[in-house]
């Protein structure tokens, strides 16, 4: 079970970035989106329009694919704090 901790700041790190307007290098919108799609247990489709952009998609959810919910959380709370709030 997910502590509430975890999923507040979890929460509060997604609402952050909904509302980062500066560009990010690509790589790292894929690991947050794969974190995003684990920690949610939202293991659907990417649902792009552009065959490549879902290829890029499936690939981060495949690197990622072993990690639990719990994981995902920190790792993309981490991310947040580390490469996104510190600019």
């Amino acid at each position: 079970m997910i502590d509430e901790e975890l999923n507040t700041q979890f929460k509060e790190a997604v609402v952050f970035m909904n509302d980062y307007t500066k560009p990010l290098p690509a790589d790292l919108l894929l690991k947050l989106y794969a974190y995003f799609k684990i920690a949610n247990k939202n293991y659907d489709n990417p649902g792009s329009k552009t065959p490549l952009i879902n290829a890029f998609k499936a690939n981060a959810l495949i690197q990622a694919q072993n990690i639990s919910v719990e994981e995902a959380m920190r790792s993309y709370i981490e991310l947040v704090n580390a490469k996104i709030r510190k600019t």
